[in-house]
């Protein structure tokens, strides 16, 4: 299904379970709402998928917000977006009669910096969150209430785009808020591989407060 009437292009693909969780899907700089259709399938085959494309564009490409330059956000446009991309989950969840308490965002890169955004500055709408390739977005005015929300971040050790100890410090943030962190490293770069996928999967299959009453 598309619409654009709730604010974003998007696509949304009603789950084989009514009652599996809603991967809220987030692409990367240059990708769409298509784009990681085929990972939500891999990783949660029965959910429904959530999918929208970034409303901001960089020399043509989509992306969730505005950069300054390589790792440097604009944050007062990362706010306002994250907002904004709050909002759109709240009305999708009307539009599409579905629970946002079920929601587990599934991020790479620009969408998972997004994704932990909003774990930061709205962490009502989110259940739970698997973030490829994720970074300090910014550093919230106070800490949010995590606890009970389980964070898988997939990082790589050769990743150019992405200091280690930035997604360390990620992972930190997320912890001091609460949050039930696992962080998995690759030995890759930016690129997310099938065996990456695989992790994810599997560490999905295992969090059974996600599925509880499915």
């Amino acid at each position: 299904m598309e619409r654009e009437s709730l604010g974003f292009a998007h696509r949304f693909v009603p789950g084989a379970d009514p009652a599996a969780p809603i991967l809220l899907l987030l692409h990367g700089t240059g990708g769409d709402e298509d784009d990681l259709l085929g990972l939500g399938k891999l990783l949660l085959p029965d959910a429904g998928l959530l999918s929208p494309r970034g409303k901001v564009l960089e020399n043509g490409a989509p992306r969730f917000f505005r950069r300054l330059a390589a790792g440097v956000f604009d944050e007062v446009d990362l706010i306002a977006r994250t907002a904004e991309l709050a909002k759109f989950v709240r009305d999708a969840a009307t539009a599409y009669a579905f629970d946002p308490a079920r929601l587990i965002a599934v991020g790479f890169s620009n969408g998972a910096n997004i994704a932990a955004a909003m774990l930061l500055l709205h962490p009502d709408v989110l259940r739970a969150a698997v973030l490829f390739r994720a970074m300090v977005p910014l550093k919230p005015p106070k800490m949010p209430d995590l606890s009970g929300v389980p964070v898988y971040l997939s990082a790589g050790r050769f990743d150019t785009m992405i200091p280690p100890v930035n997604t360390e410090q990620l992972a930190t943030m997320l912890r001091e808020a609460g949050a039930d962190v696992t962080l998995a490293w690759t030995p890759q770069g930016h690129n997310l591989t099938p065996d990456e996928v695989d992790a994810a999967r599997r560490w999905l299959s295992h969090q059974e407060s996600l599925f509880a009453g499915s």
